[in-house]
Order: structure tokens, then C-alpha cells, then sequence
């Protein structure tokens, strides 16, 4: 049997606990603004890597907990790095009513895909590796971001820091529901625009007043000109709201835009097209403030690919269903595949309706998924550095 069929063989018996650490970690309400239960989280899984001896380091970051990273030597070749994220989409009592629960075939709740199901199964994928006696690659560090859902911005920096030596990248996001990984991401950005004019009486004297939303709904309509689908190039006003009564000269308004590049090329003249169109009123009267940029660089299909026809010769050894996909939306993922790292991502458990209260895993896909991840992990720890290549491995 090869590897991958081992591990497979090893995982599916424990499916019932990898399901008990998830429903464990899903029970804690970890949105990204809830700073104590995004800790939490931190604890439980951290408690986890402790115990199969792997050294914790913490970084505080502030109002969002901390930055944990566990750490062991392993006696294979390469550094490997494991991406997750303990942070979730959902607040603390967002969700009334919404928890952890199972039917035999599928696991519910908020976070179960994204990415509290990736997490157990990480783990047990590693322990599985440890009790077959296989070798771990010459570094093994998991990286728990505790902001990713929020674009991870003050965790960027820390994420480069660790990957920057790295031979590997596996990250956690669930696979598709048809089996796709992702081998790239376009790049992602978010502005906000905040609109000052000035307040009057729509009909005693509207001529003093100067309307913010009206430079606001300008803006909009150029923003959106700016897309253009052949280039995988997106521009969306997902809010423009202002204006305090039917009746009064709106003083306030402000804009919130998500940006999307596909090609390297367009990323920076984007950005300047689009601070450029918030920027300009159309009346001196109104001023603006725009904040915001890129938050998720390009992450090429190069970086996917080489790691991407290792999992896709496990996949086949299991018959688990896989394929290759260039995301829309970014991921701490990112930041890695853009520096030129091998980098796979979208390695967790088969999930549907991520972000949406119908979000839910197949349950058997944490055994099959475990197998191909721990499989990767031990291609690294035989390997090492794997070319940044199309082609299939030898």
C-alpha cells in the first residue's frame, strides 16, 4: 500500500474523535473581533500540538489576542509550514440557535468548514504520520492567525516572516464540493470612502446645502465602469449609505469597496484608478477621506501547481475527487503563493455553503482530506524543495 492509502486506512477509524475536536473547537464562538474566544481556540488546538511534543510561541496582537505558532524537528528534509486561522465569520451569539451537530453524513455549524473542521483534521493527520513512524520534515510549523477573516492585517508581516524559508505551504481552507483545491488567487482589496458635505433644507434653501451622497452615487458609477470581466478584473460598491432624512441635503455618506485583479500587471493601476474616482466629488464643497488598499497580494498558479500534481496522484490512489482552481477570494494563502513559495491551498475538509448559516462538511472527506494532507506532508520530509513547475512529480 502506498502512503496515502495507509493514512486513509489510519484516519477513518478516528473519524468519530476528528468530528468530537471539531465540534469541540466550533462550540467556541470565535468571531474575529471577539479577542478572549479567538484565544480560546488558540489554547484548545494549541494543547493539542503540545502533546505531540511541538514547542508553542506566542505573539500578542492587540485587541485581536494572539499570533500562535508550534514548532518541532522532524528527521526528514525541508521546512514545511501549515496555514489556519482560529478566527470565524460569526460573532459571539450571532448565530442563535446555530451549533455544532451531525446526520452520519454531514457536519453543521458556524466555522465547521472555515476552518474548525481543517484544523482537527490537520492534527490528526500529523499524529497519524507520527504513529506510522514517518518521518516529519527537518522543520514542521503550524501557524494559527487569529485575524484572517478580517483580511489578516496585522498578522500579514508575521505570516511572511515564517513562510519566507519555507519548501512548502499547505493551508486549510475546505475543499471545494466538487474536490477542488486551489493552486492561485486573484488579488483581493478593500476601501472605504467617508463623504463630508454640507447639510440643508431639501426646498427653503437647498442651494447651500452640498450632498455626499450625491458625490458618493458618482463615484459609484464610475467605480463600477472600472470592471472589466475579460481581465478577471472586479470593482463592487457592496455599501453606499448616508443621509439622515428624506427632506435635508445629505451631509454624510460613505462607500465600501471590494477590488479583484487577476494579472500582477493591474494591481497598482487599479488601485490608483479607483483612489482616484473616490477622491474626486465633483464639488469643493464636499470632502473625502478613503482608506483601505490591497489586502491580499496575486497568488500565481506556478506557486500551486508543483504541489497540486502530488495531491492529485493521492487523490487517485484513494479515488477521492480532486481538481485544480484559481480562486476569486484571497486567503492567508496569499501572501506565501506570491512570494514564489510552493503553496497549496484549500487542503480541509470538502465543505458547502461556506459563510452562510447552510455551511456544512462531509464527514468522511476528514479522513480522505487528512490522508492526502499527511501524504504531502510526507512528500516534503522525503523531498524537500519541490520545483515551482507544471509538470507532474517523477
Amino acid at each position: 500500500m502506498t502512503i496515502c492509502t495507509d493514512l486513509l486506512a489510519s484516519l477513518r477509524p478516528r473519524t468519530a474523535d476528528m468530528l468530537a475536536l471539531t465540534a469541540e473547537l466550533v462550540a467556541i464562538e470565535s468571531g474575529s473581533y471577539d479577542a478572549g474566544n479567538v484565544a480560546r481556540v488558540g489554547e484548545v488546538y494549541g494543547a493539542r500540538w503540545k502533546s505531540l511534543g511541538f514547542e508553542e510561541r506566542t505573539r500578542p496582537l492587540e485587541a485581536r489576542g494572539a499570533q500562535r505558532s508550534f514548532h518541532r524537528k522532524g528527521g526528514g528534509r525541508g521546512k514545511l509550514v501549515i496555514l489556519g486561522h482560529a478566527d470565524t465569520v460569526w460573532p459571539a451569539g450571532s448565530q442563535p440557535g446555530w451549533t455544532f451537530s451531525q446526520d452520519g453524513e454531514y457536519a453543521y455549524g458556524p466555522g465547521v468548514g472555515d476552518m474548525k473542521g481543517g484544523l482537527a483534521m490537520a492534527w490528526f493527520a500529523v499524529d497519524a504520520l507520527l504513529r506510522a513512524k514517518r518521518k516529519l520534515p527537518a522543520e514542521l510549523m503550524m501557524m494559527l492567525v487569529p485575524d484572517e477573516e478580517l483580511g489578516s492585517p496585522g498578522s500579514r508581516q508575521w505570516i511572511e516572516d515564517g513562510c519566507r524559508d519555507a519548501d512548502a505551504v499547505l493551508v486549510l481552507e475546505p475543499t471545494r464540493a466538487n474536490g477542488g483545491v486551489v493552486v492561485g488567487r486573484r488579488a483581493v482589496g478593500a476601501l472605504r470612502a467617508f463623504y463630508t458635505g454640507r447639510s440643508a433644507h431639501a426646498a427653503v434653501n437647498h442651494a447651500e446645502g452640498a450632498s455626499a451622497v450625491r458625490a458618493a452615487a458618482r463615484a459609484t458609477l464610475a467605480l463600477e465602469a472600472l470592471t472589466d470581466a475579460a481581465r478577471n478584473r472586479i470593482v463592487n460598491v457592496g455599501i453606499l449609505r448616508g443621509g439622515a432624512a428624506r427632506q435635508v441635503v445629505p451631509h454624510e455618506a460613505e462607500l465600501h469597496v471590494d477590488i479583484r485583479a487577476a494579472l500582477p500587471e493591474d494591481v497598482a493601476a487599479m488601485e490608483e484608478s479607483v483612489k482616484a474616482i473616490l477622491s474626486d466629488t465633483g464639488d469643493a464643497r464636499v470632502t473625502v477621506r478613503v482608506e483601505g488598499g490591497w489586502t491580499r497580494p496575486v497568488f500565481p498558479e506556478s506557486s500551486g501547481r508543483a504541489l497540486y500534481a502530488h495531491a492529485e496522484r493521492f487523490a487517485g490512489e484513494i479515488g477521492a475527487p480532486i481538481s485544480p482552481v484559481v480562486s476569486s477570494g484571497g486567503s492567508d494563502g496569499s501572501f506565501a503563493g506570491a512570494m514564489g513559495l510552493p503553496t497549496l491551498d484549500g487542503l480541509g475538509p470538502v465543505c458547502f455553503d461556506t459563510c452562510s448559516r447552510r455551511e456544512k462538511i462531509v464527514i468522511a472527506s476528514l479522513a480522505e482530506r487528512g490522508a492526502i494532507f499527511g501524504a504531502l506532508i510526507d512528500t516534503i520530509a522525503e523531498r524537500g524543495a519541490l520545483p515551482i513547475s507544471a509538470s507532474a512529480p517523477a
